[in-house]
């Protein structure tokens, strides 16, 4: 078989396993498939992603079946207003050998694992948010002057209540940036809530079960990297990236007028990675320009801000952003 074919070959295989942990998750956590397909798109990038909705939407609920379904250690810290930064990463102890020779052993803490879910990441203050940067991005975290690699995969989901109830602390926007993705959680339907109810008021409820394996996930997020991606869709993500900053000459007068600041070089390349796995997903073997519009919202929402008179008057991200993209693809069109 030549290289093409093999290429085409894995990736239906990637796609019939992806399919089986879509079900599996479905069984156990009901509705909310979009947000589904956003986690996993997530971690089939190898990235992290912050789900954000009100309690008892199903957040925890979501990231522990994943764990399951993706064969991934997980540990879960609960985030409050007295965590400290050791409280995550570890600490350092005094400790006895058995000659009686005393020195400092280091106890890892919980963010060494392979999927850790920061439960309310926005009630704990900003040092201990920042705990998380380094390990977010460079896959390792520092302590006592000495790099300590995490473990492959590491995936952080981190669930936040709305920023405007009490007690919350807002991510910096460093932090916002290292999320590929927020997933917006929002009240289920009435035919949705009607489901949950008879599933999960009965003795007997469905178990979510393995699909994927660490290694199996890790050639997953190799694959998903030689899918290959075509231009227009490159030049349609550069041509929106570029149009959502307000310094930029592209930008029209809505952003400019509206945004404060816009999405950097890595919102890029979240783009092109969850294009290709919504395609993927869907059973395609190569993202369109559809895959890029559909993931813009949760790539760049996070990724901009607002000014205050923006805010005043009632503006949204979510709109700017729909209208940005129908503009460029509009002026696509007409060229």
């Amino acid at each position: 078989m030549t290289d093409h074919a093999n290429l085409l070959a894995e990736i239906d295989l990637l796609g019939e396993k992806l399919a089986q942990a879509k079900a599996s998750i479905t069984r156990q956590f009901i509705g909310q498939e979009e947000s589904v397909e956003l986690a996993l798109s997530t971690l089939l990038c190898g990235g992290h992603a912050l789900l954000v909705g009100l309690p008892g939407l199903g957040k925890t609920k979501l990231v522990e079946t994943l764990a399951v379904v993706m064969g991934l250690d997980g540990k879960r810290v609960q985030f409050t207003p007295d965590l400290m930064p050791a409280d995550i990463l570890g600490s350092e102890v005094l400790d006895h050998d058995k000659d009686g020779r005393r020195g400092f052993r280091f106890l890892p803490g919980p963010i060494f694992t392979q999927l850790l879910m920061a439960d309310e990441i926005n009630r704990a203050s900003p040092r201990t948010q920042s705990a998380l940067l380094q390990a977010m991005q460079e896959y390792k975290v520092t302590t006592a002057g000495q790099d300590r690699p995490l473990a492959a995969p590491f995936h952080v989901l981190a669930t936040q209540n709305p920023i405007e109830q009490e007690g919350t602390y807002p991510l910096p926007e460093a932090q916002l940036d290292r999320f590929l993705v927020q997933i917006n959680m929002p009240y289920p339907d009435r035919a949705t809530e009607r489901g949950i109810l008879l599933a999960t008021t009965g003795l007997e409820q469905d178990s979510a079960h393995a699909v994927f394996t660490p290694t199996t996930l890790i050639a997953a997020q190799d694959l998903l990297r030689r899918i290959p991606v075509g231009e227009s869709v490159v030049e349609f993500i550069l041509d929106l990236v570029r149009a959502l900053r307000p310094d930029e000459a592209e930008a029209n007068d809505d952003i400019r007028d509206n945004v404060v600041w816009g999405p950097g070089p890595r919102a890029a390349q979240a783009l092109v990675m969850t294009s290709r796995a919504r395609a993927l997903l869907a059973g395609r073997l190569a993202p369109s320009i559809e895959d890029a519009v559909a993931m813009a919202q949760p790539v760049l929402a996070h990724r901009m801000s607002l000014g205050f008179a923006a805010r005043a008057r009632g503006e949204n991200l979510t709109d700017l952003i729909d209208q940005t993209c129908q503009k460029i693809i509009g002026h696509e069109a007409a060229a």
